[in-house]
């Protein structure tokens, strides 16, 4: 192939695809893929193992463009080796509405984007997940199945982004081997020269965290490509930083700020063009360098057809569970577990908090779903998200379920997805709900992407008690519900814990949220029913007909709502209670079901130790709402629920006034 058609050449269609595209658009980053295509260049023709003519194919190298912005690199790349859902019209489309080609790779869109990126840092993070997985699915299944590489293009945004040291320190304390990290090291960001603002030694960075580092002049072929094998055979995940000039080849704007975020215009382009020696009108490809690139991208058809073979002559069993995993596909015995273990809970009526309520029913789950991998941000205890099947992994041995991932909520979130987007495994790791916000943007692109991780959230309230308002949630319930795609479960007891898992597990687009109480709650579900009444997002708990007074409440609030509806119908007061463990699955149900759970009932209250956003849609606007408007306190916490009015008495006293 590069006998005849040289590496500049290769290199320079995607220059000049990006630069053209950009340049239709009138919009986005040409620097990047103009200063980073030798690398990609070198990667995908002589490295990368893929197949675009079978995109999924699990044991294919992940490759993660963690410096999204340069997103016509990825793109360009996808449609010169030959993946089938990408055509020259939609580079010519970029950025425009309903094209596949948008301002950032977008998972989903088109196959061989592994991972949304755009939110700096997010992409080397989901990468350590991805080698996570790797590691992990090749301890179970063996290197003849799974044995890739994971390769992330970073950026020195990506670096200076804090999650990103989160990401590095996990990695290099897990010895994750088979990630590669290429640093596009241009020395330029938005302000200027990355001096302006950093002066980070990023090699004695990636030392200090168990990495092997190697340095080389990003525009030379064979320096790279040597760089990369050597990376290939450590015994540590490596940081390739490729000294590169942003925009090469532009006369007027290589190596400035001027190349990063805006069109060069017409009259650069020409003059790239000349300084290149690239002859071709916009968007065309000489045929003998498409032909060049579209070899390149079958280089691994034989290594993919040899894979399948093995598979295929492997045992039996071990394909089918493989497959099943790699299709997202839950185990059989998964929902007849739960139900049998509902049956139980129905007659044992257990008084739990929901967080060891989370960890009984998680013993069932992990012991009839294998592939669930648990975790927690140095909260085990705390969290109770370890099972008896959950042995700890460590850097040495990956045969356990558990991953310790330290205090790095944001690196954890953001490495869940990674494991999810992999495929295999099941992420689920654990929190404190007010560290939600440490772990939000990860949380936010789970829920774009649609992707099955599930955060378990404990000491959800001012029901922690004495750790006071620092770790007491008052506004993240609310602000997590406005995440669209999002499922954010708050069960009232056991039997709805176990309901809301089930609906978490069986969430095969769309992440969730599970958040769960400190203190004891009892069972309020005390009638074993198999339909998953949680489903329905908000449900009758206690009915009445003709009720005067409807309460709706989540959580451990329920208990306060039951006692409350007690107190209020020996008052002669007829109450029904609405639990309500999921707002944005109520939102689902038709206006009928909707309408028939709001009822029409004269008075309707809504109960939740949170703030009132999200309520109004029950209640109205004129509603009663018994909650907190302000941060909480420290102290017991039957102390502060009465400080704060969050009390069955509150509930009476408010509805009879409006009576």
């Amino acid at each position: 192939m590069t006998s005849t058609v040289k590496h500049q050449q290769l290199a320079n269609a995607i220059r000049f695809l990006s630069m053209d595209a950009v340049q239709k658009a009138n919009s986005g980053h040409p620097g990047l893929p103009m200063g980073a295509a030798d690398i990609a260049t070198t990667l995908f023709t002589k490295h990368l193992k893929f197949d675009p003519k079978n995109p999924s194919w699990p044991d294919r190298d992940r490759f993660v463009l963690s410096a999204g912005h340069g997103s016509m690199l990825i793109y360009s790349l996808l449609y010169l080796t030959g993946y089938d859902d990408i055509s020259l019209e939609d580079l010519k489309n970029f950025r425009q509405l309903g094209s596949p080609t948008a301002g950032h790779p977008e998972y989903g869109h088109i196959p061989g984007i592994e991972t949304t990126t755009g939110p700096l840092g997010q992409g080397i993070a989901n990468a350590v997940g991805m080698a996570i997985a790797e590691r992990k699915l090749a301890d179970e299944f063996g290197a003849d199945i799974v044995d890739h590489n994971t390769y992330a293009l970073v950026g020195d945004g990506c670096l200076m982004e804090g999650i990103s040291q989160e990401a590095i320190t996990l990695a290099g304390h897990l010895k994750l081997n088979k990630l590669i990290v290429l640093w596009d090291d241009n020395n330029i960001s938005i302000d200027g020269a990355i001096s302006v603002s950093d002066s980070t030694d990023q090699e004695a960075r990636f030392k200090s965290c168990n990495w092997n580092t190697l340095r080389v002049d990003g525009h030379d072929p064979e320096a790279i490509s040597a760089a990369i094998e050597e990376a290939k055979a450590s015994d540590k995940p490596t940081m390739i930083a490729c000294k590169t000039q942003i925009g090469y080849g532009s006369p007027k704007k290589a190596g400035t700020a001027g190349a990063h975020g805006a069109p060069l215009g017409d009259d650069e382009i020409a003059a790239t063009r000349e300084a290149l020696g690239w002859d071709a009108a916009p968007f065309e490809i000489p045929s003998d360098i498409l032909d060049a690139w579209r070899l390149a991208g079958l280089r691994s058809a034989k290594v993919h057809k040899d894979w399948e073979k093995r598979i295929k002559e492997g045992d039996s069993d071990i394909r089918c569970t493989f497959e099943r995993r790699m299709n997202g596909e839950l185990p059989g015995a998964l929902v007849p577990a739960l139900l049998e273990y509902k049956k139980a809970l129905a007659e044992d009526k257990p008084k739990e908090a929901t967080r060891k309520a989370s960890q009984l029913v998680l013993e069932v789950i992990n012991g009839a779903v294998p592939e669930t991998i648990g975790g927690s941000a140095d909260l085990t205890g705390s969290n109770n998200t370890k099972t008896s099947q959950t042995v700890s992994i460590t850097p040495d041995d990956f045969s356990g379920r558990y991953l310790h991932y330290g205090i790095r909520e944001h690196g954890m979130a953001a490495a869940m997805n990674g494991i999810a987007l992999h495929g295999g495994l099941i992420p689920y790791s654990g929190g404190f709900l007010i560290f939600s916000d440490y772990c939000r943007p990860s949380i936010r692109l789970a829920a774009l992407m649609g992707i099955r991780v599930i955060h378990v959230f404990t000491h959800d309230s001012i029901g922690l008690g004495e750790d006071g308002p620092t770790h007491q949630p008052v506004e993240q319930m609310a602000s997590l519900r406005t995440i669209p795609n999002l499922n954010m479960f708050r069960p009232a007891d056991i039997t709805e814990t176990l309901e809301c898992w089930q609906l978490a597990l069986e969430s095969e687009t769309r992440p969730s949220g599970i958040a769960l109480t400190r203190q004891g709650l009892p069972a309020l579900r005390t009638t074993y029913v198999e339909e998953n009444l949680c489903a329905h997002g908000a449900y009758e708990l206690a009915s009445e007909s003709d009720a005067q007074v409807t309460i709706f409440a989540s959580g451990s609030e329920v208990e306060i709502a039951m006692s409350a509806k007690a107190l209020l119908d020996a008052k002669g007061h007829t109450t029904r209670v609405v639990s309500v463990p999921c707002m944005d699955l109520f939102d689902d149900q038709d206006d009928a079901y909707k309408a028939a759970i709001i009822g029409d009932s004269p008075v309707k209250v809504a109960i939740e130790a949170g703030v009132r956003q999200g309520w109004d849609q029950f209640i109205g606007s004129d509603g009663i709402f018994i909650g907190m408007n302000s941060f909480g306190a420290s102290g017991p916490y039957q102390e502060l629920y009465e400080h704060f009015g969050i009390t069955p008495e509150a509930a009476v006293l408010a509805v009879e006034a409006k009576l």
